[in-house]
């Protein structure tokens, strides 16, 4: 989910991004692909939540490629506890950081079976009390499967808000403050995935691809591209 890009030394733009500015890069986004969707692959919130926690500092299509076997098999925090670290450290070996993630879904899945009645719980404070969940994971989970209007913050909308003035911050907390308190309430709901969508494919992090941008009028980085 994050990338392979780190938060610090990203490009800026000095301007902000107007209110009305915002709403129409949203609406526009919005006409283009009015239900995204996440790219992480998974069958119910829990399969989604050991996605996530394995997507930290990894790609989407890096973690569906290790969790299509092990989604076949693991759909329960009792299975996963059941196949254990050692059992689930073949499936993951490919994702940075298995270790130490392998060793958090066992232990967030040990919790949820004896705190939670084996469901994933739908609140901030909840979430990030399980092992390997941070205030990001939490809002991805909040989003996606409860549908709650979250943002949450990785590399791609950093980027994404930073550069184009639509939410200037030197860190994801800060960003995300600042982008709740923009963006219109009725695009809340989908404005994370259009925002990661948009950095991921659009608003590259090495050579954005400005020419072929529906909001390129909208955004107020000085630096664009003239080709592709």
């Amino acid at each position: 989910m994050q990338g392979n890009h780190t938060y610090a030394h990203q490009r800026v733009s000095k301007k902000i991004m107007k209110p009305a500015a915002a709403a129409e890069f949203f609406r526009r986004l919005c006409e283009i692909d009015p239900e995204p969707k996440t790219e992480l692959n998974y069958t119910n919130a829990y399969t989604l939540l050991v996605a996530v926690v394995l997507s930290a500092q990894s790609t989407d299509a890096g973690v569906n490629k290790a969790t299509a076997s092990l989604f076949k098999k693991i759909t329960t925090p009792q299975q996963m506890v059941k196949l254990g670290e050692d059992g689930l450290r073949p499936y993951i070996k490919t994702i940075g950081l298995y270790n130490a993630k392998g060793k958090n879904i066992i232990a967030l899945s040990q919790i949820l079976i004896d705190k939670f009645n084996a469901q994933v719980p739908g609140t901030h404070e909840t979430l990030q009390s399980l092992p390997g969940v941070g205030r990001k994971t939490a809002n991805v989970i909040l989003n996606v499967y409860f549908g709650q209007p979250t943002m949450a913050v990785d590399t791609h909308v950093f980027r994404v808000a930073n550069r184009t003035g639509m939410a200037k911050g030197t860190t994801p907390e800060q960003v995300e403050e600042k982008l709740v308190k923009t963006i219109p309430s009725n695009y809340m709901r989908h404005a994370h995935h259009w925002l990661i969508l948009h950095g991921r494919y659009r608003c590259k992090a090495r050579k954005p691809l400005c020419p072929a941008c529906v909001v390129r009028d909208l955004c107020a980085f000085k630096d664009k591209t003239i080709e592709i």
